[in-house]
């Protein structure tokens, strides 16, 4: 059974404070991270019984190149799924995935049902919205 979620980082540094003599302004040199770069990392948790878990992920670094995605795109979802499948024993993978659109769309769908033999999907319940204590 494998979990499999996915977040970004923004490269930005954060503002600095810092401390100087009195009447000078203080400089603070913050190395790294270009302006608005972004890393994202999709990880999938791997559990079967009497096995050790597995931990498997991709990194994605947004470098604001013009029609780069900011995101995972299919072609990679698709090649970690089948890189999962190459590297676990028995092969066979149960994946619970959460509503990100592109987990619903027609084209991971099509790869999906093309891969029954190995593949089986479970989404998460979407989320209801709160209600406020009465």
């Amino acid at each position: 059974m494998c979990f499999l979620d996915e977040t970004g980082q923004g490269l930005r540094p954060p503002k600095g404070r810092s401390w100087s003599r009195r009447g000078h302004r203080p400089q603070v040199r913050v190395h790294g991270g270009q302006h608005g770069s972004r890393v994202s990392v999709a990880g999938m948790v791997c559990y079967r019984p009497g096995m050790r878990s597995r931990l498997i992920y991709r990194l994605h670094h947004y470098r604001r190149r013009k029609g780069e995605r900011v995101a995972f795109t299919l072609s990679e979802y698709k090649s970690m799924l089948q890189g999962a499948h190459q590297q676990l024993p028995g092969g066979k993978i149960v994946l619970v995935w959460d509503n990100l659109g592109i987990h619903h769309s027609t084209a991971m769908r099509v790869f999906i049902d093309a891969h029954t033999d190995w593949l089986t999907v479970f989404h998460l319940a979407g989320l209801r919205p709160r209600t406020q204590p009465r």
